[in-house]
């Protein structure tokens, strides 16, 4: 069960985000970019690419998708249905899709001491599944296997071969199975 000062605490961590006010609910933003509000009733309302809709949906059961007109946009969960662990990666999600792609690297340096160094070549969706994931380096992404970043939403055989193969540039490889 999370609360407001969680989410509060989980957004303003991130780089550049503003805490304000959206039809008179807190909300969060980033460079003038709603992300993530709370209702009236206690709900948190984030932001999510469409195709992370679904996967929100299917692991929070609680939530439901925040449509305009027949087109997903975002994600809708009552706040005390959600763990802070969950939480904070629906969070970084809705961030890192509403930010500038210059600042989504820039929680990896907050959380793991070094700058994220992901390929561009991955593409964005998978860079932001491996963000809310917490694997912003490559020396993290070495620590999984192929299987565990392919069920990564996101995350397809494309990105994982390019991953493969900047670790093998630099004489690594994913984790083994």
């Amino acid at each position: 069960m999370t609360t407001l000062t969680q989410l509060r605490k989980a957004a303003l961590a991130l780089p550049e985000v503003e805490e304000g006010t959206h039809f008179g609910m807190v909300s969060f933003s980033v460079r003038g970019k709603a992300f993530a509000s709370v209702t009236k009733d206690g709900d948190v309302q984030l932001r999510l690419p469409p195709d992370e809709v679904g996967a929100a949906v299917t692991t929070h059961p609680d939530g439901e998708p925040v449509l305009r007109g027949d087109t997903p946009i975002g994600f809708r969960v009552p706040l005390a249905a959600v763990n802070g662990k969950d939480l904070n990666a629906l969070v970084r999600a809705s961030w890192a899709s509403r930010a500038p792609q210059r600042l989504t690297r820039s929680p990896a340096t907050a959380e793991s001491g070094s700058p994220a160094d992901l390929p561009a070549g991955i593409g964005r969706p998978a860079t932001r599944a491996l963000l809310g994931a917490g694997l912003a380096t490559l020396d993290l992404v070495a620590t999984r296997t192929e299987a565990e970043l392919l069920a990564l939403h996101g995350v397809g055989p494309k990105a994982v071969r390019v991953l493969a193969a900047e670790l093998e540039k630099q004489g690594r490889a994913l984790r083994a199975d």
